[in-house]
């Protein structure tokens, strides 16, 4: 072979490595366009899922109205709903009835199965008017 066309297809290698790498470039960041588009779909229907759970009435009624039922001595309930002075209430009035024979933890106790009874009856709207934004503490 001659100089020549060791020179032409030199150059002629030369324009397609540079074509393909333009071609490699535009496929990448089409593919990075891809990712970054998905990674925010991720990102918003995450963020909508999470504050649906952190948002939703019936979430905190049933948890409310289960730690009533079953703890309801303790007065747990009464912290997950904002109420900390009643909270507080209960749970000395449980663990202070156990010294005094368990009656007044078994009041107590009562206290929080009706409760729990009442929160888990209610409709959502219902519950979420009275012990959410009316903040109505007891019964």
């Amino acid at each position: 072979m001659s100089e020549e066309t060791n020179e032409g297809l030199g150059d002629d290698l030369k324009d397609k490595a540079k074509k393909a790498a333009s071609e490699a470039s535009e496929k990448a960041s089409e593919f990075a366009d891809d990712v970054k588009e998905s990674a925010k779909e991720f990102s918003d229907s995450a963020k909508e899922e999470w504050n649906k759970v952190t948002d939703s009435k019936e979430n905190k009624k049933m948890l409310a109205g289960l730690l009533a039922i079953f703890l309801g001595s303790l007065g747990i309930h009464k912290f997950i709903l904002g109420y900390q002075k009643e909270g507080i209430i209960m749970l000395v009035v449980g663990v202070v009835g156990w010294f005094l024979c368990g009656i007044p933890t078994m009041l107590v106790w009562a206290v929080g199965v009706i409760e729990g009874i009442m929160y888990l009856t209610k409709s959502d709207e219902e519950f979420y008017n009275t012990y959410q934004a009316g903040q109505k503490p007891w019964f």
